[in-house]
């Protein structure tokens, strides 16, 4: 059986994906993966892991129909030379377009992840119309019976059914990606300053300049931590911050960047406390790695963060877009080392009940056996 993969850009793939497209293989699967590329060492290692890539140059950030026209034909050009059983597409425009190409070619056993509703739909009045455009190409490309749409949270279930775009019938709820929990093993915490980080790509969206803002301001009153953003720039996504402005950050505000950090379970050893401010999500990786690694966590009651973080259990949620009630989240944990403690090991507890990768892998394969059934 040949199963193909359309994601936007193969680290992406590597980093969500991965692991359930080693079980694919390992149960017999041909294993294909198309999408576009930020380095050669991405494809490398792909085809090191037995699968065949295909790139095919993706423009993510905004609307461009010249640009998404040729996406669609090429897309459309790699299934016909591919001939997949199934079609795993996984992000927004590999959603729309990828589910689009495989109609037109006859293919109907069609799995989508929406991995948060990404862009569009964070912007509050000011993405508006890009929010009712993108809805209109989830809804003509999704509502067929043979569709099956993996979410990651609730709240997205809602909006999609909600408004018609998906019938309930479709929808598979696995929380998030998982967590490697060998990887990610829970350490104490280290002694010295304690260290704040915020583990994402450096977006607005993600909250990035309230973490600056309110790390300026716990320095001002007085508190001795440091605090670190760790993640790389992200040009393609308009929402991205530019590495001079990230520079000013630093200037103004005292935080360090980091930029891309390889070595995640190192960090989170280094850390106290991690924090993602977000303003929406699907079901951050971020944060299931933090509770694997037994760190206490600040984020933003939003969809997807709100899934990771019970509130008072193992850590705290804070309304999005806030610094004031940023600053107090992180000031309270920073003044309390044994709720730190607490909160990480509930944190822990919960990544091995709930968000253990294994079970994630078993759950979409079971999606699988289930179509190819």
């Amino acid at each position: 059986m040949r199963l193909l993969f359309n994601v936007n850009v193969a680290w992406f793939f590597i980093s969500h994906r991965l692991e359930i497209a080693r079980a694919a293989r390992d149960r017999g699967f041909d294993v294909h993966v198309s999408g576009d590329l930020e380095s050669p060492e991405e494809a490398a290692l792909l085809e090191r892991e037995g699968f065949r890539f295909h790139r095919v140059h993706l423009t993510r950030g905004g609307l461009s129909p010249a640009h998404d026209l040729l996406y669609f034909r090429r897309l459309r050009k790699i299934m016909q030379s591919v001939g997949p059983d199934l079609v795993h597409n996984v992000t927004v425009k590999p959603v729309i377009y990828g589910t689009m190409a495989a109609r037109t070619l006859g293919i109907s056993r069609i799995v989508n992840a929406v991995s948060g509703l990404g862009y569009a739909f964070t912007g509050g009045e000011s993405r508006r119309l890009l929010a009712h455009l993108v809805k209109a190409a989830y809804r003509a490309a999704l509502n067929r019976p043979y569709v099956r749409v993996i979410f990651q949270n609730a709240d997205d279930v809602e909006t999609f059914t909600a408004a018609k775009i998906v019938d309930r019938r479709q929808v598979v709820l696995i929380r998030g990606s998982g967590v490697n929990l060998d990887a990610f093993a829970q350490e104490p915490e280290p002694s010295g300053m304690p260290v704040v980080v915020l583990p994402a790509r450096m977006l607005r969206d993600k909250g990035v300049v309230e973490f600056a803002s309110a790390a300026k301001r716990l320095r001002s009153a007085g508190s001795q931590a440091e605090f670190v953003l760790a993640g790389m720039t992200d040009p393609a996504n308009p929402a991205s911050l530019r590495e001079s402005e990230m520079a000013g950050l630093e200037r103004d505000t005292g935080v360090k960047w980091l930029g891309h950090v390889a070595n995640m379970p190192a960090l989170y050893r280094k850390s106290h406390i991690v924090c993602l401010p977000s303003y929406r999500e699907g079901m951050p990786k971020s944060l299931l790695e933090a509770c694997a690694a037994g760190r206490p966590i600040v984020t933003t009651d939003v969809p997807g963060c709100r899934e990771a973080v019970r509130h008072g259990e193992n850590g705290i949620l804070v309304a999005p877009r806030n610094v004031e009630a940023l600053s107090d989240g992180l000031a309270h944990l920073l003044a309390d080392s044994s709720l730190r403690k607490r909160m990480g090991a509930a944190g822990r507890k919960r990544a091995e009940e709930e968000f253990d990768v294994r079970a994630v892998v078993r759950e979409t394969l079971g999606v699988y056996q289930s179509m190819l059934a």
